[in-house]
């Protein structure tokens, strides 16, 4: 792989899961970093966690910090001027279902476009934006077989997509056609995820870790019938870093999956057997799915999932890894490395 020559790197939303592992691995990597931070009083827990993922003192002296919010036009030019690259991973995932969907389209769209006028305007080479796999697998049908590739988009006007599916959807066609109408020489890439588990760094980390968090709790009844793509942060910070760097990532989309969709039973069933007494509250019971839509009445967030209940959707890293070299861990691997990080941290609520 061709790597660009280490510089300044600028990378926003820096206090988030995925965010955390990229300021990591570029520090690694010997790159400069400039992180943002809605407000700069997070800065000392942001630097703290960052050396619980293992950054040295020589590395922190490398990271600086600046406040910029997706909502407003300002600081985004300081933020960008002088950096290289950008990756843009500010976006926000809420833990409940917003009373308006506009509460996450807005930041995410919006906060996209900022992000792109102030890299073109400064110069900067390529950005790589944090999509999903919510902006390609849903409203839709595979186009391959049976299997979602980088060629599919989600249908942002399809009945029943959640807010956040809708968001970064219309996030990242919004991109796009920035870079076709405005771009002016500025390179885009975008890494679509699928569910990101691995090594949680302290107790503000993602709302995905809850899948796993939930299940060691015990604070779920049951496994509804749900499948979903999984994968290890640390790999989705090495795509990030890959498609930052490599020539040919330059106007392409990349999708980020471990392997073969996971089931809830078989996560559920993964952490009994790997963890044996600590893993005592998991529940094994599958949840009939007229139970789950009952439930859905009532409870907005789990309304969201009711589409879902039953599909066995399946999505190819097969891009990645011919045009990037992209190798990423196995989804038994990130989901046991959630789980005895939150059981290290002491994340896991203890009931009786």
């Amino acid at each position: 792989m061709t790597q660009a020559r280490p510089g300044l790197v600028l990378v926003t939303g820096g206090s988030g899961f995925i965010a955390a592992h990229c300021i990591l691995q570029l520090l690694q990597a010997g790159w400069q970093v400039r992180a943002t931070l809605r407000s700069l009083d997070r800065e000392s827990g942001v630097r703290a966690m960052l050396a619980a993922g293992g950054m040295s003192s020589a590395q922190a002296d490398s990271l600086a910090f600046m406040a910029a919010d997706l909502l407003s036009d300002a600081g985004w030019p300081e933020a960008a001027a002088g950096c290289s690259e950008v990756l843009h991973l500010a976006s926000p995932f809420p833990l409940r279902v917003p009373r308006h969907e506009d509460e996450l389209i807005a930041p995410a769209r919006d906060g996209a476009l900022r992000v792109l006028r102030a890299a073109r305007d400064a110069g900067v080479r390529r950005v790589v934006m944090t999509s999903s796999f919510a902006a390609v697998g849903y409203g839709n049908s595979p186009s391959a077989g049976g299997v979602y590739t980088e060629q599919d988009w989600t249908q942002a006007g399809a009945a029943g997509l959640g807010a956040y599916v809708r968001s970064k959807t219309l996030a990242e066609k919004a991109a796009w056609d920035f870079m076709a109408r405005e771009g002016a020489g500025l390179q885009l890439a975008t890494v679509n995820p699928v569910v990101v588990l691995g090594p949680v760094l302290g107790r503000d980390s993602s709302s995905s870790i809850q899948v796993v968090q939930r299940l060691l709790e015990g604070s779920v009844p049951g496994l509804p019938r749900l499948s979903f793509g999984l994968v290890d942060v640390r790999d989705v910070a090495d795509l990030h870093l890959r498609a930052m760097t490599h020539p040919d990532a330059a106007g392409e989309r990349f999708l980020a999956v471990a392997g073969d969709f996971m089931s809830m039973a078989a996560i559920a069933a993964l952490l009994r057997q790997r963890l044996g007494e600590t893993a005592r509250r998991v529940p094994t019971r599958q949840l009939p799915d007229w139970l789950v839509k009952l439930v859905s009445i009532a409870d907005p967030s789990i309304r969201q999932i009711v589409p879902e209940l039953g599909r066995g959707k399946q999505a190819s890293h097969d891009k990645a890894r011919r045009m990037l070299g992209w190798n990423p861990r196995s989804n038994e691997e990130c989901v046991m490395a959630t789980a005895e990080s939150l059981l290290r941290l002491g994340l896991i609520r203890q009931r009786n």
